[in-house]
């Protein structure tokens, strides 16, 4: 049985010459131009909750995502990457082709991700928008990528405005990335009713994506044959999924007075100018087992599953859609993305069939039936939408907690959301020509937050010239709106707690949109919110309602600017940026003249500004005093703030913030600090820090979760490296005793066993880090490889593990990297840089640290058509080429890249 990924045996070389450069059209037979056949669309729903801190706009780390950083990096690596470079293999088990399966995926990315995308992984981000413009070459102009409404909120449970601004946002997004207005669009959680419907056709829309559960009945449209057509009732899921349908507003509806309203009747046909949307119904059986069978994991079977729901009544043109959560292919199911890049290039089309998406059908095929839905419904809830407003038992896992917490959650938010929209227009008004219209066009803000860019927002909808007080209120009403847009985030209601990470997080944008609103208004919503709150019971005992979540989780995590100061002190006498004994008293202020910009750092989503930093040294005591200007890029408020830092040694730190409260007064602090420095007494100099700033300090604790584990990790380094020196000198001494254990057979004792797998541990990072220093000096680089080697033969005798996992993401960049300098930078020694290089690959595997090729093979393969293959097939009159050639020849076959016909062709 072949698996998911590998071609059969027997395809041999033909199969290969298909795959032989997955970049260009090589399905130039596809029906692209005929409205007859079968298509397939597999559409892939790709979304990641919104993770950041509400005040650092960066995502914390997550320990449950080990060893990632946070679950977007996990499944990244896991799913979205892998579908960006998806292999396809040979039953040798080499590289035939890297598919980018978004070329061939109909699919949506949900907005927050994109921007984590954007900000994380640039290469991936590009080939996404590189698959939807060659999906639009390839379907005569169709693009792969559709819009998702902005932050996954369920659209029937929104007010008019956020329907408005969600699909608003959603689009201009999506046409900021992609280049284009979107035909379609996804609905979070396909949650949907007509006054969504009303919206979207509002807004542009074409087409939506829905499950089959979600249609009432449906009947052919009018035509001369068929004046009065019979409705066909379709309520248990009996919709032909094969066809789209045409889905008319209701005249309730489509006559609506609603000021935001403004639909263009123009879209109906000739003899019907009501307004619609057209729908496609996803194949729901074959979607269910996308998600919960094992048909995604071999392509041959997938292929055999897709064609069960061909219809063989001779209909001229019919589409198998089917539909899942993206991150099906990879994460949730590990190696599934190679199932798709299989039968994409391979599977479907042998069996004459078009791998397309829904706005490409829907060009060849408009609508011939009607259809009505119900009501409200949405894909993951029986019950409606009653999943994120009701104790309906979704969710609920089978166990014997309750959601009883879900309809009071969902009226706390609303009534937040409320007062909140009183707070905006009331000061909005005063600041914006249409506070509405600057909410919905708020999102250029969100895509480009530049000063330049957030100046020209302003400028645009100001009623007058605001000041800069007045800027800053202004960008703290819109953020006010985008955290009571963020906080109902539909994930915050799917499970069955709501203490969960979820909840615990929509709680926190309604905590930063309660404080926005007091520092515009000075309004106190708080009360009223926790007494809503206090209605939703958890099931933890510990816990007890979603008030005392609030008070335990939400309030504990707030950050101000003092936090922020706290951590820019501290951290400054561990930063690189300038190191702190080149500042010992300077003084930024009295030094305006020389230097006229103050240093400035980036702290998350602040600048840190320090225009004077002093710092002096008195036997184990450092004391650092500064005063900076912190100013929030989000909403461009700003405080002077004055900090002392008395560092005791080791961890123990003792930080104090105040305001700046003038040139005099800071300077005789200044005075009064060091002056009690110089007593040589750490009690001393903290009772003088609490005299003149009061009882409230910050230690390490205090500082964000990223840089206090760097910072500890360079405190314990010390102590780290001297204990490695003892394991080492402890590890020689008895390499004899150990030698002698594992020759007779003989238990090692753990002592003498741990001691050799932290000391070989030691040696393997200082060679690895020395190779890091000396990688363009080839011989320097063939000592390290030969030390690399030792330690492997050693801890292969002593049978030890090399727990050092900097070393596997260390040497995947040394390899990569020397393989782009072999193929893009040639300087005359191209044998022993070939032989340098596969040594590096050896010397990998023999550490037994889990290394991956995968970077190297898509670099390899990138460079195998654009430059080796052109090479090869030049080189046969040239010894001297055609002996490059084969090297590089071979270099493929060490990375595991099929290049059989290459080789082939030169026999």
């Amino acid at each position: 049985m072949t698996s998911a990924a590998e071609m059969p045996a027997s395809s041999g070389s033909t199969f290969t010459s298909n795959l032989i450069d997955t970049d260009k059209d090589t399905h130039q037979s596809d029906p692209v131009n005929q409205a007859n056949g079968v298509y397939v669309t597999v559409h892939g729903h790709f979304y990641q909750p919104p993770r950041e801190n509400p005040y650092l706009d960066a995502i914390e780390r997550q320990p449950g995502a080990a060893p990632f950083h946070d679950w977007n990096e996990r499944i990244h690596s896991e799913c979205y990457r892998p579908n960006a470079f998806a292999r396809v293999l040979n039953d040798r088990g080499e590289v035939v082709g890297i598919v980018n399966n978004y070329e061939y995926f109909s699919f949506n990315i949900g907005p927050t991700l994109m921007s984590w995308l954007e900000r994380h992984d640039m290469e991936v981000y590009q080939r996404i928008i590189e698959a939807d413009t060659k999906s639009c070459q390839r379907l005569q102009g169709h693009g792969n990528a559709i819009a998702q409404v902005y932050n996954h909120i369920i659209m029937p449970l929104a007010n008019e405005r956020d329907k408005y601004t969600q699909i608003r946002w959603g689009k201009e997004d999506f046409r900021s990335r992609f280049g284009r207005d979107p035909a379609g669009i996804w609905l979070a959680e396909a949650g949907v009713d007509y006054a969504t419907l009303e919206a979207l056709v509002t807004e542009g829309i074409r087409f939506i994506i829905l499950a089959p559960s979600q249609a009432k009945r449906c009947r052919l449209l009018p035509t001369p044959d068929h004046s009065q057509p019979e409705w066909h009732e379709v309520g248990g899921s009996q919709i032909d999924p094969t066809r789209p349908y045409r889905c008319y507003l209701k005249p309730t509806l489509s006559n609506s007075s609603s000021p935001l309203s403004t639909i263009n009747e123009g879209n109906g046909s000739d003899d019907d100018s009501r307004p619609y949307i057209d729908i496609f119904f996803y194949d729901g059986p074959i979607s269910r087992d996308m998600g919960f069978s094992d048909v995604v994991y071999n392509s041959h079977h997938f292929a055999g599953r897709i064609g069960s729901a061909v219809r063989g009544d001779h209909r001229p043109a019919q589409l198998i859609s089917v539909a899942t959560d993206g991150e099906t292919f990879g994460h949730h199911k590990k190696g599934t993305e190679k199932t798709l890049a299989y039968a994409f290039i391979n599977e479907f089309p042998q069996h004459g069939w078009t791998v397309t998406n829904f706005a490409h059908y829907l060009s060849l095929n408009p609508p011939t039936w009607e259809v009505e839905l119900k009501s409200v419904t949405a894909w993951s809830c029986a019950h409606g939408v009653d999943r994120w407003q009701d104790d309906c038992g979704c969710g609920g896992e089978g166990g014997v907690w309750h959601q009883k917490w879900r309809r009071p959650l969902r009226d706390a938010l609303n009534w937040l959301r409320d007062q909140l929209i009183e707070v905006y227009e009331e000061c909005g008004k005063q600041l914006f020509n249409d506070p509405w219209q600057a909410r919905d066009e708020y999102i250029q803000v969100l895509r480009d937050r530049s000063t330049d860019n957030v100046s020209r927002f302003l400028s645009c909808h100001q009623t007058h010239k605001l000041t800069a007080a007045e800027q800053v209120d202004a960008l703290r009403l819109l953020e006010m709106q985008r955290h009571a847009l963020l906080m109902f985030t539909s994930c915050g209601w799917f499970f069955e707690e709501i203490s969960r990470p979820e909840g615990t997080q929509i709680l926190r944008y309604a905590a930063r949109a309660l404080e926005l609103a007091g520092d515009v208004a000075g309004v106190q919503l708080e009360k009223g919110f926790l007494k809503h709150l206090g209605l939703a019971p958890s099931n933890v005992e510990s816990f007890q309602h979603g008030a005392e979540i609030y008070r335990q989780l939400v309030l504990t995590a707030q950050i101000g600017f003092k936090q922020v100061a706290a951590h820019y002190a501290i951290t400054s006498l561990f930063s690189n940026y300038q190191p702190a004994e080149t500042r010992n008293f300077i003084s930024r202020e009295n030094a305006t003249s020389q230097n006229p910009q103050p240093y400035q750092k980036r702290v998350y989503c602040y600048t840190a500004n320090e225009l004077d930093y002093q710092l002096q040294r008195m036997g184990s005591l450092t004391l650092v005093v500064g005063h900076l200007k912190m100013v929030s890029e989000i909403t461009w408020e700003s405080e002077h703030l004055v900090f002392a830092v008395l560092h005791l040694g080791g961890w123990d730190f003792h930080c104090c913030i105040q305001q700046f409260m003038g040139r005099r007064d800071y300077t005789q602090l200044k005075e009064k600090l060091f002056e009690a420095l110089q007593q040589a007494s750490a009690a001393h100099s903290i009772l003088v820090m609490t005299q003149l700033f009061g009882e409230e300090a910050f230690s390490l604790q205090n500082l964000f979760t990223e840089e206090r584990h760097r910072i500890m990790r360079l405190i314990s380094q010390e102590t780290l490296t001297r204990l490695d020196q003892l394991y080492t000198q402890a590890y020689r001494e008895n390499y004899g005793v150990l030698m002698a254990f594992h020759r007779d057979g003989l238990e090692v004792p753990q002592e003498l066993q741990v001691a050799a797998e932290i000391a070989l541990g030691y040696r393997c990072m200082m060679t690895l880090r020395s190779l890091e220093q000396d990688i363009t000096e080839p011989q320097l680089c063939w000592n390290h490889i030969v030390e690399l080697e030792a330690i492997a033969t050693e801890a292969k005798h002593l049978r030890c593990r090399l727990n050092v996992p900097e070393a596997k993401q260390m040497l995947e960049q040394l390899i990569a990297r020397s393989l782009w300098q072999l193929l893009h930078d040639a300087n005359g020694s191209f044998h022993a840089d070939i032989q340098l290089f596969e040594r590096f690959i050896d010397v990998g595997y023999q550490l037994n640290v889990g290394i991956s090729l995968e970077r190297s093979q898509e670099l390899y393969f990138s460079c195998l058509h654009s430059q080796i293959m052109p090479l090869c097939l030049t080189s046969v009159a040239n010894e001297e080429d055609s002996n490059q050639c084969n090297q590089l020849l071979k270099l493929g076959q060490k990375l595991a890249v099929d290049v059989s016909m290459i080789l082939s062709k030169l026999q």
